[in-house]
């Protein structure tokens, strides 16, 4: 272990986060009424060039209008290649009041794409007088983003999680498929005439973990696009908490109960990590450094594994 102790991320629910478009305002009070634990409104891929004004008009008012309860708020700004951004920063900034928690970012590549924002983020809440310092979420979608994926998770103290953006991931590497997450038909392993399917994200998922975890971040699953397959759904997400990651995307209002679930301690094993806690204090104090619970050796790297799951679980019921 360095000397560098690592940074924990900001302690806030994050296991759903619930996606819908500001060109569709009827849906906010839907979506704030969700049990999603961060909403998304989004000026970006779900909203048409010639809706882009109108929509982030409907953002910045429903930001103000709408009781979004203690969940954490966040636009969808469009992303720095486009035209859009600038306003939508300015816009946001300038006009919606304080309530606005975080601005996600989407397709960085670099840090110095966080620079840029940040530098502008800075300016006017300066100017304006803000009083709360925006947050930044940020999604990797590219070849670039994930080869500069430790750089971004460093790249400013805004920065609060960070998703995998897996269409435009794809699209970026060259991947050949058009699925959004999930198992792909052709990425498979054969032995004796059957296949084993792979995840294809493993690895990408991987390195925004640690990146994440190195710097304090929040690492979270991004979408999962056939709404019509749960399990499909639960099986990623599974795999996502295995790794290390705090939650995933909702593009639809049932994967909300799904994600929960998932990312939810189960009771059991909220009673097992407290039952490994005290088994290691009752060793501690034999002046012992390890011990053994139901057949296995547990010592103090089990301990911290253990905290983890009950801090979570009092966070997500706090």
């Amino acid at each position: 272990m360095s000397f560098r102790i690592q940074p924990a991320p900001v302690a806030r629910p994050n296991r759903c986060q619930l996606f819908g478009p500001g060109s569709r305002p009827a849906i906010f009070e839907k979506m704030a009424a969700s049990a999603a634990d961060v909403i998304n409104l989004d000026l970006e891929d779900s909203v048409a060039p010639s809706d882009k004004d109108s929509a982030r008009a409907n953002v910045i008012k429903a930001i103000g209008d709408v009781d979004w309860g203690t969940k954490t708020l966040s636009v969808r700004i469009n992303g720095l290649d486009t035209p859009y951004w600038y306003r939508d920063v300015v816009d946001l900034m300038e006009q919606a009041p304080e309530r606005l928690d975080q601005i996600m970012i989407p397709k960085v590549g670099c840090a110095a794409d966080l620079y840029a924002v940040d530098a502008l983020v800075t300016a006017i809440e300066r100017a304006k007088g803000r009083q709360k310092v925006l947050a930044f979420e940020v999604i990797i979608e590219s070849a670039a983003g994930i080869s500069h994926v430790e750089e971004i998770a460093a790249a400013t103290p805004r920065l609060q999680a960070m998703s995998l953006g897996a269409a435009d991931f794809a699209a970026s590497m060259g991947m050949a498929t058009t699925g959004i997450g999930g198992t792909q038909e052709n990425y498979y392993m054969a032995r004796e005439g059957a296949k084993y399917w792979s995840d294809p994200w493993h690895w990408a998922q991987t390195a925004i973990v640690a990146a994440c975890r190195t710097h304090g971040v929040l690492p979270v699953d991004g979408p999962f696009g056939d709404f019509s397959d749960d399990e499909g759904f639960r099986a990623q997400a599974l795999r996502s908490a295995t790794l290390g990651m705090v939650g995933k995307w909702a593009i639809h209002p049932k994967q909300i109960t799904l994600a929960n679930e998932v990312f939810t301690p189960s009771a059991e094993a909220v009673s097992e990590a407290r039952e490994i806690l005290a088994a290691m204090d009752a060793a501690k104090a034999k002046g012992e450094g390890a011990t053994v619970y139901k057949g296995r050796l547990v010592d103090i790297a089990s301990i911290k594994q253990a905290e983890v799951i009950v801090k979570q679980s009092e966070m997500i019921a706090g």
